[in-house]
């Protein structure tokens, strides 16, 4: 087919697809479905119409932390090994707590609840992943020191089947479930935060102080903020420094590290395990604490920790 041609076709389909008589139809469910639900379709040229459905419910990401520094630091035989034994123990302790396993990509796993006790089955699943992941993988899996980030969200998901029908072995690779809404793209970017150890460059001030009787210095960081409020107020060019033994500053950067804990979920996750199980370990534990994190298009807090089963100590 011609190259004008073939652009011309795709014109025309998505002038369709775009049009007001083209028919979106959305069912509300409260069940995770599966690629085979007649409720949700391909979009149809012919009837102009396609088929969706919407969930309000629980969606968690895992992966593995530093997987592109594994794979390109070791052989392929050990890669395989470590892959299977992520995806497949991941997928086990997803349906340990009914978990729907509904997407993999690479080393990243996507699992989503239906919306009965969604809250308390989504942090049992993290719970167990992060077990799983301390106490059998990383001593299985002797040559890395394994780690895997765990993010969880909360909302409303529309669920659409995307790609292309098509027949004949690769038929699989042209279509799948479309999870569209904030929840798994939030859930989705607390897992990259998730375990991942980041250096942290701050600019402070640093303050030199002088004491002539004992003939010694000190120096202490400060903040922008921190070294003005140590400042007199003065109406002349001079710095009037509060500390008596205060002698000369200068501009520096601070360098530290900062490492979110494995688990990471949503202020509407967190509040919902809240409301459903006030009397749950995780909540009179106080286990999930607030984090100092930002996470790209979302404003809420962040409730993190380092939750593992007990039992797992006993292997």
């Amino acid at each position: 087919m011609p190259l004008k041609e073939f652009l011309s076709e795709l014109d025309e389909e998505v002038a369709i697809l775009a049009s007001s008589e083209f028919e979106i139809e959305v069912v509300e469910t409260s069940s995770v479905p599966t690629f085979d639900d007649p409720n949700i379709t391909f979009h149809n040229l012919d009837t102009k119409k396609k088929k969706c459905k919407l969930l309000e419910s629980c969606v968690l990401y895992v992966d593995i932390r530093g997987s592109a520094q594994i794979s390109a630091s070791k052989m392929p035989k050990t890669l395989a090994k470590m892959y299977s034994s992520f995806i497949s123990t991941m997928i086990a302790c997803a349906r340990y707590y009914g978990g729907h396993v509904r997407n993999i990509i690479g080393d990243r796993v996507m699992v989503v609840f239906d919306a009965d006790d969604c809250f308390k089955n989504a942090v049992d699943t993290a719970t167990l992943m992060n077990t799983a992941s301390q106490y059998i993988l990383n001593r299985r899996i002797k040559s890395i020191d394994f780690k895997c980030g765990i993010g969880i969200d909360y909302g409303r998901m529309l669920i659409t089947k995307g790609g292309a029908v098509r027949y004949g072995a690769e038929k699989e690779f042209y279509r799948g479930l479309v999870w569209l809404g904030k929840p798994a793209n939030v859930a989705s970017r607390l897992t990259d935060l998730a375990f991942k150890t980041e250096d942290i460059t701050t600019s402070v001030v640093r303050e030199g102080h002088h004491y002539p009787n004992i003939g010694e210095w000190t120096w202490s960081d400060r903040t922008y903020e921190q070294f003005i409020d140590s400042l007199q107020p003065t109406y002349s060019p001079v710095l009037r420094h509060k500390a008596e033994y205060f002698n000369t500053f200068f501009k520096t950067q601070r360098t530290s590290t900062k490492t979110p804990p494995p688990i990471l979920m949503s202020a509407a996750v967190y509040d919902g395990l809240l409301r459903a199980h006030p009397k749950a370990d995780y909540i009179v534990n106080k286990y999930f604490k607030k984090q100092s994190i930002a996470v790209r298009d979302y404003e809420g807090d962040v409730y993190g920790g380092d939750v593992t089963f007990v039992v797992a100590k006993e292997l």
